[in-house]
Order: C-alpha cells, then structure tokens, then sequence
C-alpha cells in the first residue's frame, strides 16, 4: 500500500510541475474590444480656403474631432483622409497621428491633397475631409468619422525635377546658361530621364540642376553610378560623364539614360541612320497661337520654343508635312503621328523641347 501510495505522489508532482511550466510559456495576452464608436469631426469655422503659393509651410486649417471609443484603454491612430466626393472612392491621406483629436496641416499639405485627389489648380472646388480611427500597427478595426465638405482655391504644386546638359560633348559646350538641352523624363517614372541625340567627338559633359548655376551638378567617378554636389557643398566635385577623366567619347549619337533613385545610368550608342527631320515644326493648339519651334544647330533633331505662354487646353507638335504628333500626357511623354493632344493643365510659361528621334517632349513651367 506504501508504495502506490508513493507512486501516485510522484505522479501528482510531475503533472503540477508540467502544468505549471506549460501555463509559464502561454504568454498570451488576450482581450476583447466593443464595437467602436466612430470619431466625431468637427465643423470648421470657414466654407472657404484660398491657399498661397508664397508662404506654404504656414498653418491651413485645424481639424478637431472627439475621440473613437474601442471599450479599452489604447493608444487610437487616426488618418486623415481628402477626398473629391462624399463617397470616398478615392481618398488621400494627408497626415496619421496616434493618441490625439487635433491636427493643423500646413498650406503645402492641403494644397498636395486637393491635387492628388484630382481638383484642378487655380479653380474653387468642393474638397471633403474625414478622420478614420484604427488599432495597433496593422490598424484593424477601422471606424470612420462624419465628412466635413468646404471649398479650397489650390494653387499648381510642380513636384517634378528637371535637368540640363552642359559639355564639350553637347550643344552649349561648358557654358552653364546657353540655351542648355533639357533632359526627358520618363513619363510614367518621374525618376527616369533620357537624351537621345548627337555627341561631339572627344567629348564629355556634365549634368545641371538649375541653368545658369554650376550648383547643383551631376558627374560620375566610375562611369556607372553619379553623384553630385549642392547649392551648399560644391566640393568635391565628381568627374566628367560618361568615363570620369581621360579621353572623351567618339563622336555620334547616344542615348544617355539616367535613374535618379538608383542613381545609375547608362550611355549607349544609338543608330541614327536613315532618320530625317521634319522640315519644320509648329506647336499648334487650344492653348497657344501657333509657335515656329527650332532645331538646334548643333543637331537639328533636337527642337525648341523658349518661354512661350501656354493656358489650359492641349496642344499637338505639326510638321510641315501636315503630321500631327502627339501624346495624353501632360509635361513630358512620347509623341507619335496621331498619338492624340498633349494636355496643358496650368498656365504659365513654358521652355519647350521636342526630339525628333524618338518622340519625347518636355514641358518645363518657369514660374511655377
């Protein structure tokens, strides 16, 4: 009898230690929310939001809402959503903060949401805003505020950076301000440009942000990434393109092509052979009375108008031939015969350039 009895302890032990241990590594931590309660925004005090171009890092509007109850004591996240319509089909997210019930956005942020969400510049248009309330790092539990609606005059916010030529290789030799060929941007990857034309012989070139200023530029030091210096750190300077230092390039056309995100590019022969250019070119439209554009010198497929007025509406590149080229996207793109009306979507004024080669245009607003 003594020893079950002993049996059935030692048993007893072992099962309450690994009760014990199984009940220590079950770290679990659950608990149950209510349904939420939506956010309450709260009405603004204007109908009205003219936005200025000048000062746009000053305060817009304020927004103020009553915060989401989810039952529990959590830190609540909140995105700020525009949108063009009551319904929210498409939204924008302005700003998401956590753990607070107010938030100023600046006269840039509201501007950049009214533009995303598709208003056009320098018109009033009903704008809607809202909050949505959410949980934890993968905000589960959405919940949605009432919509606020009111009338925003935005201005054109340009977001794109454009750059310039400037070489022994190219057109305006090593003057910085000397009608510098424009670089093409790809018209679906704002970080791609390309430059399909004529290179002298024994040449190399350099790349500028701005025309006029040597700073910022752009070289290379091993022919297959750049860099470049700023308006603030002008030295070092990196190298000439496309090799660095030594001997220039053989004359003839290339493509140069450059990833502003990878910060690579390439330089590759291109064959010309066979490709005439038109006669002339016009920039015929809605937007403008027709403008006589010029080939370079230097290589007359490369065409240009400078500083020519350009309101909402499109435009198509003629040829003397009667071709119509164009494209359906706005700024920079690839024009074909027929390829429909180039959108012109702000007025101001535009330096313009067209290659003949492959199509690209660019339009280079210099006010905005």
């Amino acid at each position: 009898m003594m020893k079950n009895i002993k049996r059935f302890s030692v048993i007893g032990i072992i099962g309450l230690v690994l009760l014990f241990i199984q009940s220590c590594d079950d770290t679990t931590e659950k608990f149950t929310i209510s349904q939420p309660t939506a956010p309450i925004l709260a009405e603004l005090n204007f109908t009205q939001l003219e936005l200025d171009a000048v000062n746009t890092s000053n305060p817009a509007l304020t927004l103020n809402w009553d915060e989401a109850d989810y039952g529990i004591q959590a830190a609540v996240n909140y995105t700020i959503q525009f949108s063009k319509d009551d319904t929210f089909a498409e939204t924008v997210i302005a700003s998401t903060i956590t753990g607070k019930t107010s938030v100023t956005l600046s006269i840039n942020e509201v501007n950049a949401a009214a533009g995303n969400a598709g208003l056009n510049p320098f018109n009033w248009s009903n704008i809607y805003v809202r909050i949505v309330s959410s949980l934890g790092t993968q905000n589960s539990e959405t919940a949605a505020s009432n919509a606020i609606m009111f009338s925003v005059y935005p201005y054109y916010n340009y977001v794109y950076d454009d750059y310039y030529l400037v070489g022994d290789a190219t057109a305006p030799g090593w003057n910085n301000n000397n009608n510098n060929p424009a670089l093409f941007r790809d018209e679906t990857d704002s970080n791609t440009f390309y430059y399909t034309g004529l290179w002298a012989d024994n040449g190399h070139f350099k790349v500028l942000e701005t025309k006029g200023l040597w700073h910022p530029q752009l070289g290379t030091d091993d022919g297959v990434k750049f860099w470049g210096t700023t308006l603030t750190s002008s030295s070092p300077e990196p190298e000439r393109l496309p090799y660095g230092g030594g001997n220039g390039i053989p004359g003839g056309f290339y493509t140069l092509k450059m990833n502003f995100a990878s910060k690579t590019f390439t330089f590759e022969a291109y064959d010309a052979t066979g490709k005439t250019s038109p006669a002339s070119l016009e920039i015929q439209g809605s937007s403008t009375a027709n403008v006589a554009m010029t080939p370079l010198a230097f290589d007359g497929h490369i065409w240009f108008a400078t500083a020519i007025h350009l309101t909402p509406g499109n435009i198509e590149f003629v040829t003397g031939a009667s071709a119509k080229w164009g494209s359906t996207t706005s700024f920079s793109g690839v024009a074909t015969d027929g390829g429909g009306a180039v959108p012109v979507i702000v007025e101001d004024d535009y330096d313009v350039w067209f290659n003949d080669l492959t199509g690209r245009y660019i339009f280079i607003p210099l006010n905005l």
